[in-house]
């Protein structure tokens, strides 16, 4: 039986009776001529029948044995902040899932080419601190997500229409003007909340699906925080483990802790800093390159600048909606502060989760698309992959929502990374299998 949570959303989304989609005008991308590119017009707000319209950027590139061509797989790589269009065009999947599959993606609202979301760099660079350790540091914080969040909004009209859950309606509107009865869709982190809240929603119209690097949209606050912090603690010691036992680790041989808090103590002294070294740890750990994490312990070189330019500009719009990282006062934060602390002393918490739970400090409304339990009855069975070491999307959260999503199977690579897809044959074979329909899924660990 559908929740009476997930049944209201889908009625505030379904309030217009919008006109049939208009088939997509194909052209050659311009940087990539033999795929296609093209644009889907939606409503700016669905629940209100007089909005402007607003165009979503669209990709296809075409099955490549039409003849046993099977329908569409649509993909997306997460973020909040990534290209869908531009992924559809990259050869991610196997050979053989493109070979049967035409692969879409579509930019959701707010990020690239359609209508991207760009807050002031400018005024995000005034941030007074994301971890106040007093109450007015506390209230700084505060004013400046508020100010930032005003201005941006001012600044982009679309930023209050793009949520996840509205984002799920607009792929709908993209496979209508495909003329595809039903999808098989394929996320990677953030993307995978696309995914299940489509399977929510328009769960008949669901072939196949496949998320990868799990979001568990049912997590309050503290889970959100601290599941993330017990994860970046339990992977650096399967990382320190690792060290210990492979040569290949230029840390062998050595105390790994010990060894990371000298580099600690040393990074603000070479100019890179503590803080932009344990972002930069975080990102080896959650890329699965242990390799990296070692010599950057062993080396303490300069910051890394390749992250994504759209992510800061997103969290205050789809992340502080898609959860309710809602603080009271200081005293809640400083007691979260210190639960993730102890919960992860070697990174000095988990920085994703303690970064976007900052983003929404200040912020005192109900969110948007609130946090709920899956519920995807009306779908057919998911297929969830997640690593045994994931400190973005941690493993408990796949095995919370394998629970919640019954009938659903769950296949864990047993070591480190953050979307395993790639991770090795057995991820891959089971992922293809599932969206090919060749065999019947199981939970496995690879």
């Amino acid at each position: 039986m559908r929740t009476l949570l997930v049944t209201a959303l889908a009625a505030s989304l379904l309030v217009v009776a919008p006109e049939a989609q208009a088939a997509i005008a194909w052209q050659p991308c311009p940087d990539q001529p033999t795929a296609e590119c093209g644009a889907v017009t939606v409503p700016l707000d669905w629940a209100n029948p007089h909005a402007p319209k607003v165009e979503l950027a669209v990709s296809r590139v075409r099955a490549t044995d039409p003849a046993r061509r099977i329908g569409v797989v649509f993909v997306d790589a997460g973020g909040p902040g990534g290209s869908g269009a531009e992924f559809a065009r990259a050869p991610y999947l196997s050979a053989g899932v493109r070979a049967r599959f035409d692969v879409v993606g579509f930019d959701q609202l707010g990020t690239n080419g359609s209508s991207a979301i760009r807050c002031s760099s400018e005024l995000m660079g005034r941030n007074p601190g994301d971890d106040p350790t007093d109450e007015a540091a506390f209230a700084a914080l505060a004013r400046h997500n508020l100010a930032v969040r005003e201005d941006c909004r001012a600044g982009n009209p679309v930023f209050d229409h793009v949520d996840t859950a509205r984002s799920a309606r607009d792929l709908d509107a993209v496979r209508e003007a495909l003329g595809e009865r039903r999808i098989s869709f394929y996320g990677i982190s953030y993307g995978t909340l696309l995914g299940q809240q489509y399977a929510e929603l328009f769960g008949p119209r669901v072939r196949s699906m496949v998320l990868d690097g799990v979001i568990d949209h049912s997590a309050d606050l503290r889970r959100f925080v601290l599941d993330r912090a017990r994860a970046v603690e339990e992977a650096f010691g399967a990382f320190a483990a690792w060290c210990a036992a492979d040569t290949a680790c230029v840390l062998h041989g050595q105390d790994v802790h010990a060894a990371w808090e000298r580099a600690l103590a040393a990074a603000d002294g070479t100019g890179l800093g503590q803080r932009n070294l344990v972002q930069w740890a975080f990102s080896e750990i959650r890329g699965g390159a242990w390799e990296g994490l070692a010599s950057l312990i062993a080396e303490v070189g300069a910051a890394r600048t390749d992250f994504e330019p759209n992510y800061d500009s997103l969290r205050y719009a789809v992340v502080c909606q898609d959860f309710a990282l809602r603080f009271e006062d200081f005293d809640e934060y400083r007691a979260l502060r210190e639960a993730e602390l102890r919960a992860a002393p070697t990174l000095r918490g988990t920085y994703l989760g303690h970064e976007e739970a900052a983003t929404c400090v200040g912020y005192t409304d109900r969110p948007s698309n609130p946090p709920h339990r899956l519920d995807v009855d009306q779908a057919p069975p998911l297929l969830l992959l997640t690593s045994r070491y994931d400190v973005a999307t941690p493993y408990e959260w796949a095995r919370n929502a394998r629970r919640q999503a019954r009938g659903s199977h769950l296949v864990t690579f047993d070591g480190p990374g953050h979307g395993v897809y790639h991770a090795n044959e057995c991820t891959r074979t089971a992922a293809d299998a599932h969206l090919l329909g060749t065999a019947p899924a199981r939970d496995r660990t690879c």
